[in-house]
């Protein structure tokens, strides 16, 4: 399958996150995303390096910045399972607007076409990093990686496209 590309709409979805009372959610991505202008980012695994370090950090520090220019939500997605996404989430005290949300199989990834084979590192199919921008549905913005880079897929470049 194609990746998805500006002018795709987002499929819908289902993914796991833990709500402000701390019970597990099952949400749906058009029920997140749907009549509003989000950022989609995906990260190849929670608490890895440059994950850890320089993606997440960037769109929770930027985070005001891309609400000041029409940004609704900023979700952010990686195929672990919603206790590793929610220990992630409890590792950025300071984040007050990035949504964590679990594709534990990998489904939503794969509706993405965005899977990323790393079994020969032992961690299976994982997501590509990415970055879409998407307004009620529609992508404007597709800032796919290749392979383990990070060069266009950051809080900035979403922030230059807006």
């Amino acid at each position: 399958m194609a990746p998805i590309g500006v002018g795709d709409t987002l499929p819908d979805g289902q993914l796991g996150w833990f709500d402000a009372d701390d019970k597990l959610q099952q949400v749906s991505v058009h029920g997140l995303a749907a009549i509003k202008k989000v950022v989609l980012f995906g990260v190849p695994g929670a608490f890895t390096p440059t994950c850890s370090n320089q993606h997440v950090p960037g769109f929770i520090n930027q985070a005001e910045q891309l609400k000041a220019k029409g940004v609704d939500e900023i979700l952010l997605v990686s195929v672990n399972d919603p206790f590793v996404m929610k220990a992630w989430a409890k590792t950025y005290p300071e984040n007050n607007h990035v949504k964590f949300l679990a594709d534990g199989l990998g489904t939503y990834t794969k509706a993405l076409g965005l899977e990323l084979d790393l079994s020969e590192k032992g961690l299976g199919i994982r997501s590509r990093r990415f970055a879409l921008l998407a307004d009620n549905l529609k992508v404007s913005v597709a800032n796919i990686e290749e392979g383990g880079q990070f060069t266009i897929s950051g809080a900035e470049e979403i922030l230059k496209a807006l």
